[in-house]
């Protein structure tokens, strides 16, 4: 276990409770203005006083924006509080300990009245008036004015600047958390230079009670020192007032850069930036500018009695800043026009991108109304990983890795429905109702139950839709509910089953191949014909387009490499692969008893079924009267229908010669029924015949 230094726990409890210290802090500067301080405490508060200043006017410097320094009118109060308190403090001090000497008010004020008075206080008369006039008339009211202006054009603008929020808005330029942060600074500049405008007066008082508290000090401390310790005129004139404008001066100091500060806040403006950034980016913009200016102080130099060889060097430095402004000028300029021409270049390729994208078909996309739009956005959207979901469950069934499906959102379509594309072309089309549940009978029996009537999108049963409360009332009944997610995502899995011949494409079919070992890559090779990847690609589209899997890939391509060198044509060539997967159908087939139930056709409609059939070399034809097609299509469909109302599936058993024919007849009345011939039958499964075709 960590232990943690007291002095650091110390320190961390105090950054826990900052409004508590802070509190604590203004409450002391308020006791200042009653408690005497002895000098020591004094020096400490008056070097704290400039030290926050200071860091005032550094912060003042460096930030991007006016309104990152918000509090400034709050700390604007404090520390001129501050500074009034503390010259109650060094007057009381001065006024009873001014006659031992010049430290009677600390070591602080005694500091200051040495080195800029210099042991004459005519002189700190002047320069602490100087320091006044240029606080109180220079700075602090060019600032203020600029603040009450500020102020001013901000709240006068202010309508002018929300009607412009509220247009970007409602033309979608901005989005509404856009425009509640552009409110928000609008209020907040408002506020801010109006706080400034009322911030200038607090400097403005403060060099006004400099001035008082500075004339009291010294009438006080002459009355003082001639009356009660008994001094000269001249000696309690000399050394009040030296302490007096030493302590004038700690005071005005600070005064003056805090007001320096609040001048480069105010007069910033619109800037962004750093004050050095603002100004030498700016200045930067006008070299010429520079170098006149240092032909002028050349020539200023070169007057009768001025110093040359100051000007001289002013104007060299000026020179060395012209060029390398000048400099950097051309460098932003050619960063500039790189940048144009990169974005240009851009543009081009994003437009480009943009037709590719165009002409780019999807595989497979999925079309959302406007009101389904929230099934696929937000943490607990679980449509988009249902649709996921699917190509684990198609690579685990059927050996085919689906392309990614797209989603987007229609808005030509109806907001409660969705539109499924297989390579650019509409299929299937339904309709969902967010936020309900489908309830859906089984048993394929009416549903008696409150809810708006409706066909389910994928087998066309009869479904209703209802509230997810009433859901669980229905599946207590026996009923199913599904959720629109699942809707959606049994659509998608039907179509995509009917349409899995069209989404192996060649490139599939090349990323199958390159899955494989290298030996059975080199047999695919091998092949005959030219184009031996279409070759397997044909014969592994035969087998998705009767549902068989193409998991076992390897033992597809020994097979198609067995009969490929006697025949090119696909059909008997997947009819041969069909045989080699005999034990794969064969156990797709079986049912939980582990007999497989078939459908036979009769004696009659066997016969006349292998004498339609004409061979020519590889090319098998079938001759045979649509009249008696038909008849055997609505025979079969009848025996198929018997077993399909109990949902059982048992698979048609007819001859090899016959099988694929068949199997054309029947796909499209019964796209789910297995056709299988004898030779696809493996040596150890069990057969159950069912019914019979013609009986």
């Amino acid at each position: 276990m960590a232990v943690v230094a007291p002095e650091k726990e110390l320190v961390g409890q105090g950054l826990a409770h900052r409004d508590v210290a802070f509190a604590i802090g203004v409450t002391l500067v308020l006791a200042m203005l009653f408690i005497p301080l002895p000098p020591l405490i004094l020096d400490f508060a008056l070097a704290l006083s400039l030290s926050v200043s200071v860091l005032i006017l550094m912060v003042a410097l460096w930030i991007p924006k006016p309104l990152e320094f918000n509090s400034f009118p709050t700390l604007l109060l404090v520390v001129t509080l501050l500074r009034l308190s503390l010259n109650v403090a060094s007057t009381r001090l001065i006024l009873s300990e001014g006659h031992t000497g010049p430290s009677a008010a600390g070591g602080v004020i005694e500091g200051f009245a040495k080195f800029i008075v210099a042991g004459n206080f005519v002189i700190g008369i002047v320069i602490f008036a100087i320091l006044v006039v240029i606080n109180f008339i220079v700075i602090t009211k060019g600032s203020g004015r600029i603040a009450e202006v500020a102020a001013r054009f901000s709240l006068d603008a202010m309508p002018g600047k929300q009607m412009a929020i509220d247009a970007d808005l409602g033309s979608g330029l901005i989005d509404e958390a856009e425009a509640k942060r552009r409110r928000r600074e609008l209020e907040g500049e408002s506020g801010f230079f109006g706080a400034m405008d009322g911030a200038s007066k607090f400097v403005r008082g403060d060099a006004v009670a400099g001035i008082i508290i500075t004339l009291v000090n010294v009438v006080g401390g002459i009355l003082v020192g001639t009356i009660q310790h008994d001094l000269s005129l001249m000696q309690a004139a000399n050394s009040y007032t030296t302490l007096t404008i030493g302590d004038g001066l700690v005071s005005q100091v600070p005064a003056l850069i805090v007001s320096l500060a609040a001048g480069l806040i105010v007069t910033k403006g619109g800037t962004e930036g750093a004050a050095n950034e603002a100004v030498l980016s700016q200045l930067s913009n006008f070299p010429k500018a520079i170098f006149v200016a240092a032909g002028l102080l050349l020539a200023i130099g070169c007057l009768p009695g001025f110093p040359l060889f100051v000007f001289l060097l002013l104007s060299g430095g000026l020179v060395a800043l012209g060029l390398y402004m000048q400099r950097l000028t051309r460098q932003k300029t050619q960063a500039a026009a790189r940048a144009e021409t990169e974005r240009a270049r851009s543009e081009a390729k994003s437009q480009e991108d943009d037709l590719r994208t165009t002409m780019k078909v999807d595989d497979l996309r999925l079309d959302l109304g406007t009101a389904l739009v929230p099934l696929t956005s937000g943490s607990d959207a679980a449509l988009p990983g249902k649709i996921r979901s699917l190509r684990g469950l198609f690579a685990r069934d059927y050996g085919f890795i689906l392309p990614s499906v797209r989603i987007k959102d229609d808005a030509a379509l109806d907001v409660n429905h969705y539109a499924i594309s297989v390579q650019g072309v509409e299929v299937a089309r339904g309709q969902v109702r967010p936020n309900l549940m489908m309830v859906l009978n089984p048993a394929d029996a009416p549903i008696h139950l409150p809810g708006e009537k409706v066909k389910d999108p994928t087998f066309g049963l009869d479904a209703i839709w209802v509230d997810p409360a009433s859901a669980a009332t229905a599946e207590a009944q026996g009923y199913t509910a599904v959720d629109p997610e699942s809707v959606i995502t049994t659509h998608l899995t039907e179509v995509i089953k009917e349409h899995m011949p069209e989404l192996l494409n060649y490139a599939a079919v090349q990323e199958l191949i390159g899955n494989l070992d290298r030996d059975y890559q080199k047999l695919v090779g091998e092949l005959s014909g030219g184009t031996p990847a279409i070759t397997l690609q044909h014969v592994l589209q035969g087998l998705l387009s009767e549902r068989v899997s193409i998991r076992n890939l390897p033992l597809i391509v020994e097979a198609v490499a067995e009969v490929g060198r006697q025949s090119t044509n696909a059909t008997l060539i997947t009819e041969h692969v069909r045989k080699r997967l005999a034990n794969q159908i064969c156990r797709s087939l079986a049912d939980p008893s582990g007999f497989i139930p078939v459908i036979t056709m009769n004696n009659a409609w066997e016969k006349e079924f292998l004498q339609a059939v004409r061979q020519n070399g590889d090319e098998r034809t079938f001759l045979m009267s649509p009249q008696r097609v038909q008849e055997f299509v609505l025979a079969a469909r009848q025996a198929i229908q018997n077993f399909a109302q109990k949902d059982e599936w048992p698979a048609l058993m007819v001859a090899p010669e016959v099988r694929t024919f068949v199997r054309s007849m029947l796909e499209r009345v019964s796209p789910s029924t297995q056709v299988i011939s004898h030779n696809e039958v493996h040596r150890k499964a069990n057969l159950r015949t069912v019914a019979s075709v013609g009986n």
